[in-house]
């Protein structure tokens, strides 16, 4: 059960409930398997794709390395806190301004919860949407 698990912190996130974190947290628990936030992204498979030939160095599309299920778990807490905090909605909107197709954007703002949720997970503490938008501006990661 989630709520006996490290996970249940994740349903502190707005728009993330509790199939959405037990989903994520199945595949990202234990997180002291993950060094870092960029670890656990690349490991969703929605990490860009290197392609690495003698003076060419050039990135494609997402992985797809990992499980699929993990993916759609980060795809769905990214989806949430775009409907439901501001923060991440802001963003998004930021992101199509600029041009992004809707589905680029989602996987922009993926990264962006995947760092939030692997900060929660390691820290046990709650969401904060201040705290989050404070840490944003000042360029905190």
């Amino acid at each position: 059960m989630l709520s006996e698990t490290d996970g249940q912190i994740l349903t502190t996130l707005p728009g993330v409930a509790s199939i959405r974190a037990a989903a994520f947290a199945a595949h990202s628990l234990p997180i002291e398997r993950f060094p870092d936030a960029d670890h656990l992204y690349s490991a969703t498979g929605l990490a860009p794709a290197l392609y690495q030939s003698a003076t060419l160095h050039r990135r494609g599309r997402i992985s797809r390395q990992g499980l699929a299920e993990h993916r759609d778990a980060l795809m769905g807490i990214a989806w949430g806190l775009s409907q439901f905090s501001p923060s991440f909605t802001e963003r998004d909107a930021e992101l199509r301004a600029r041009g992004m197709a809707p589905i680029q954007a989602r996987v922009a703002l993926a990264r962006h919860a995947c760092r939030l949720a692997y900060r929660l997970l390691r820290t046990q503490q709650p969401f904060d949407e201040q705290r989050y938008r404070q840490g944003r501006l000042s360029g905190e990661r």
